[in-house]
């Protein structure tokens, strides 16, 4: 759910670890990146509206990691300077197809319930 931080118009929403990991996982399809390039594109991608901490990043990264979904390699960046680049698996294209499947369904679901207007304020209305 996007919160506002205090004393700013940024929106900064509370990603959950699934829908983090999934985002991740779709920038990966298109090549490998380092934990910074990650973050940048997903924020880009959302149009600034989603911002990811590292304390949210290196921790998804490592479970993903452990789980065969991406795999990193330590070489040097852009700026000649030390990165882990991670790029997507085999197995985790398959989750990936998976997870997606998932959170159209739940999304579609979330979407036809905000909607439904049932005399009160609909989705077009907030």
């Amino acid at each position: 759910m996007p919160t506002e931080r205090a004393g700013t118009n940024q929106a900064h929403p509370a990603v959950l670890q699934g829908t983090l990991e999934m985002m991740i996982m779709t920038v990966l399809r298109g090549g490998e990146r380092h934990g910074y390039g990650l973050a940048r594109e997903i924020e880009r991608r959302s149009g600034g509206v989603i911002s990811v901490e590292e304390g949210s990043l290196y921790p998804a990264l490592k479970r993903m990691s452990k789980r065969g979904d991406v795999q990193g390699e330590w070489r040097l960046n852009e700026t000649g300077r030390r990165a882990r680049f991670y790029r997507l698996t085999a197995s985790g294209r398959r989750h990936l197809a998976t997870q997606t499947g998932l959170w159209v369904r739940f999304s579609g679901a979330v979407n036809a319930v905000l909607r439904e207007n049932g005399g009160g304020e609909g989705i077009a209305d907030l």
